[in-house]
């Protein structure tokens, strides 16, 4: 494994595809890693928690990305169909020249049967290179395989990670963004660190966008976001108690003691393979179609390193879409996964 010069941080739902089962090919011998992950030990600087966003300028919230300012962002796309942001469904990043990272739950989805199957790697393609989704735009580079971490379950969200193999190396310009090493990933993850988010995901109203969108957004406190998030759920569930026990003629006591049984049952919905990043006022943020793609920090030399994959989010039920107003998203907190990157990228 080889290091990077040291860095300091500056703290400044996808859409149905039909699935195939995938077979894996064999594994070759190891090789040496290939990634250029960011040195241990180099230290991050927080500033101060960042105010209020702006929800007028709200990726949710943001603004259009200029051309070529993050060219490691690619589309994923579903192959044979035209090159409009109707044929996109997710997002991902350029890691090495023919390897992109992406998250699990795009490449892995339920069959009209409702069987959860990983799709085959002639049902799409990864459009590299163009921060707008259009006939001409960019460069479509077949893909040769698809790897899923093995810990990925379709019914859930922890180990949303994968890695898809392109065919060939992009005919356009690009480049690879660095991914960081677990130390590192523990100084990127503190709250109030600057991080961006970018894709072609649904914007305000849940519509479409071609041109690829950047919303600047910070760490969070996982703690928070799970507080958050149980808070409400306990809301809801307590409210339904409520009735229940009225409707079967419990005490008071007897109500009381059903709940406490009920919440020994309960799980923190960020497991520690995720991250949380989002701003206090809501209204930024990734939504559906952004799935897959990078959420990074910018590093003092000007460079950025990939924290996180966009994985999910708070939903509308009335829309079927993520929800404007949510202060936050969970991410895949990629620098728990590089001894899985490192195994599976020199095997293929």
């Amino acid at each position: 494994m080889r290091f990077l010069p040291a860095v300091m941080a500056t703290l400044a739902l996808p859409l149905a595809l039909n699935a195939q089962t995938l077979e894996l090919p064999e594994t070759p011998p190891a090789q040496a890693s290939p990634f250029a992950f960011a040195e241990s030990g180099a230290k991050a600087e927080a500033e101060a928690a960042a105010q209020d966003a702006d929800s007028a300028g709200r990726v949710i919230g943001g603004e259009e990305a200029a051309e070529g300012a993050w060219p490691w962002q690619v589309a994923l796309l579903i192959a044979g169909q035209p090159q409009t942001v109707d044929a996109q469904f997710c997002g991902g990043s350029m890691v090495l020249d023919t390897w992109v990272l992406t998250a699990a739950h795009c490449i892995h989805m339920q069959d009209p049967n409702g069987v959860y199957r990983d799709l085959a790697p002639q049902a799409i393609s990864v459009l590299v290179g163009t921060n707008e989704i259009a006939e001409g735009k960019g460069d479509a580079v077949p893909v040769e395989a698809i790897y899923r971490h093995p810990g990925y379950e379709g019914t859930e969200f922890d180990n949303d990670i994968a890695l898809i193999k392109l065919s060939r190396a992009p005919n356009v310009p690009y480049q690879t963004i660095k991914v960081p090493d677990a130390e590192f990933g523990d100084l990127l993850d503190q709250p109030g660190v600057r991080t961006v988010v970018t894709g072609w995901g649904l914007i305000e109203g849940a519509k479409r966008t071609d041109v690829m969108r950047q919303a600047e957004i910070q760490m969070l406190s996982r703690d928070q976001c799970n507080q958050v998030m149980l808070e409400g759920r306990a809301k809801a569930a307590a409210e339904g108690l409520s009735y229940a026990a009225k409707a079967f003629g419990l005490k008071d006591n007897e109500a009381e003691k059903v709940w406490q049984e009920l919440i020994t049952y309960v799980r923190e919905p960020m497991t520690e393979n995720m991250i949380c990043s989002g701003t206090f006022g809501g209204g930024k943020g990734s939504c559906s179609g952004d799935s897959g793609g990078p959420l990074v920090v910018p590093l003092e030399d000007g460079t950025f390193i990939q924290a996180g994959i966009v994985s999910w989010g708070l939903s509308n039920q009335a829309t079927h879409s993520c929800l404007e107003t949510a202060q936050f998203s969970a991410y895949t907190r990629v620098s728990n996964y590089l001894p899985w990157l490192d195994q599976t990228i020199n095997a293929n």
